[in-house]
Formats: C-alpha cells, structure tokens, sequence
C-alpha cells in the first residue's frame, strides 16, 4: 500500500515562495508518475505539475510555468513543489498523487492518478 502525506503548506504573502512535499511509505516513488493538483473553493481539482516516475521529464500548467518547479529526491522518498512569485489566485488545497500505470509523459488527468495524499493548504495573501 503506497501512502502519501503532503506537509509545508501555510500562509505566504503574494510574491513569496513555498516548498510543498509529498512524502511516500509502503512503496518507492520512483515507480510511479507523480503529479501535484490543487483545488480551490468551488473548482475543480487542476493539474499544476507532474513528474515522470525516472525524473526526466517534468510539464506544468500554464498557470506554474516559470513560477513553479517540481523535484523528486528518490533516496528521501519524497516529491517537491517549490513555488514562487506566488499569487492569491494560487490559494488551494494541493494534492500530490501517484500513477501506477506509467504514460510516457505524465499529464495532469485526475483520472490518471490512482493514490492521493490528503492535501496540504496553501493560502496567498495580498
């Protein structure tokens, strides 16, 4: 059973940065795709970021392109979101979530995904 749990979520001024984590147990991440969502109040849940399972590739919405990066780092198990220049429309629950099944090119359908953390709450302030 592949668990995730994301932490460094929090309050942060608009233009200040982030670093999100996603952090796996029960399994190794670099079996798996992982993507990063997120969710605001009366959204839909969209794909920021995702990373193939050998780190290779990476893609990012249009919204994180130049702002956001993501990393994994195998030997801690964990994947990162780092974040910056962050605005207020960048307020949400974010998401990372792991695919079993492994596309050439990860990409940002919830439907791709099959283990999901709990979310981690980001909040940007003007």
């Amino acid at each position: 059973q592949l668990k995730l749990v994301e932490s460094g979520g929090g309050l942060v001024q608009s233009g200040g940065s982030l670093r999100i984590s996603c952090a796996a147990s029960g399994d190794s991440l670099d079996v798996y795709n992982i993507g990063w969502f997120r969710q605001a109040p009366g959204k839909e849940r969209e794909g920021v970021s995702c990373i193939n399972s050998r780190g290779g590739t990476t893609n990012y919405a249009d919204s994180a392109t130049g702002r956001f990066t993501i990393s994994r780092d195998n030997g801690e198990n964990t994947v990162y979101l780092q974040m910056n220049s962050l605005k207020p429309e960048d307020t949400a629950v974010y998401y990372c979530a792991a695919a079993t099944r492994l596309f050439r090119t990860c990409g940002f359908s919830t439907n791709e995904y099959d283990y999901w953390g709990q979310g981690t709450q980001v909040t940007v302030s003007t």
